[in-house]
């Protein structure tokens, strides 16, 4: 994905998407959250009085949240390459449309950066330049970054199997836009393999999985849309055949950035070109998990 189309995607899941204190993991997996959250209460307590704290892409700003939960003198500051983002929370503030890569800010301006699940989507030279020129000597930088073998990746490429099952293998949208030339022929009656199409996408993958999801939205399209203009009916498949869209491309990005992260040896040349070294990196488990779901990474300007 490049930049505007990356910023199109994710100002998609901010504004209808993000409903999950787990981001990208399904409800199943709520103790992440908590897990998260113990990191950066423990990293906030770290930090000096009124510590100036970047988050970068900050998406909800759910880790600004919990620095300040535990630290209310901090001044935190958010940044993200969305072009629309939630309100940001009572005591921090957030900039849209800025890219890690060039960040808005004078040299020395921070005493801590953070990034959850956002440093590894960037350019990581490019963004560990920038980060080394806004801290201010001595300061750290904390990411949390994702895990090739976690699973996190792995659902979200079984979420990406079952989108493409309903998009590219069954070609649902395209199905549906032609059975809408039938109307001006008085067959207004939804397709059978449009009509089963949702039982089987739950058979399949299970109920209320993205094949699912999409079969049955695509079916209500045309069922509820019997008695509506064909052009109407016609937006609302491009509105669901978007939004799949648009989450296979964070998925992809996804899993680029699993793959920079999993090479150890390139992922710590890559931030030494940048002027950073790392300091310390440990797994980041779920209560009652044996799997690490991400790795909590502190790293250091190189002096």
């Amino acid at each position: 994905m490049n930049h505007h189309d990356e910023a199109d995607a994710w100002r998609d899941f901010w504004t209808t998407g993000a409903k999950s204190k787990a981001g990208c993991l399904p409800n199943a997996h709520l103790g992440v959250g908590a897990a998260q959250a113990q990191k950066w209460t423990r990293f906030a307590k770290t930090m000096p009085v009124k510590a100036r704290i970047l988050d970068l892409a900050t998406g909800d700003g759910r880790v600004m949240h919990w620095i300040f939960e535990a630290r209310r003198d901090a001044k935190l500051t958010g940044i993200d390459l969305a072009p629309v983002l939630p309100a940001p929370l009572k005591g921090t503030k957030m900039r849209s449309g800025v890219p890690m890569e060039q960040l808005p800010f004078r040299a020395g301006a921070f005493s801590a950066v953070t990034s959850q699940f956002g440093f590894e989507y960037g350019n990581i030279a490019k963004v560990s330049a920038e980060v080394a020129r806004v801290l201010q000597p001595g300061g750290r930088f904390a990411i949390l970054t994702h895990r090739q073998d976690g699973p996190i990746l792995e659902q979200n490429l079984e979420r990406r199997k079952q989108l493409n099952w309903a998009l590219h293998d069954q070609k649902l949208i395209e199905k549906a836009k032609r059975s809408l030339v039938l109307r001006a022929a008085g067959v207004s009656a939804v397709p059978t393999e449009i009509a089963v199409a949702p039982a089987e996408g739950a058979r399949l993958f299970g109920a209320h999985s993205a094949a699912w999801e999409v079969a049955e939205a695509v079916r209500q399209s045309l069922a509820l849309g019997r008695n509506d203009v064909t052009a109407n009916v016609q937006v609302l498949l491009d509105q669901i055949a978007a939004k799949a869209t648009n989450e296979l491309g964070r998925i992809a990005s996804l899993e680029a950035a699993c793959a920079r992260t999993a090479d150890d040896t390139e992922f710590l040349r890559t931030i030494a070109a940048g002027g950073l070294t790392q300091l310390s990196i440990e797994p980041v488990i779920e209560a009652g998990k044996s799997a690490p779901f991400a790795d909590f990474r502190i790293l250091v300007h190189t002096i």
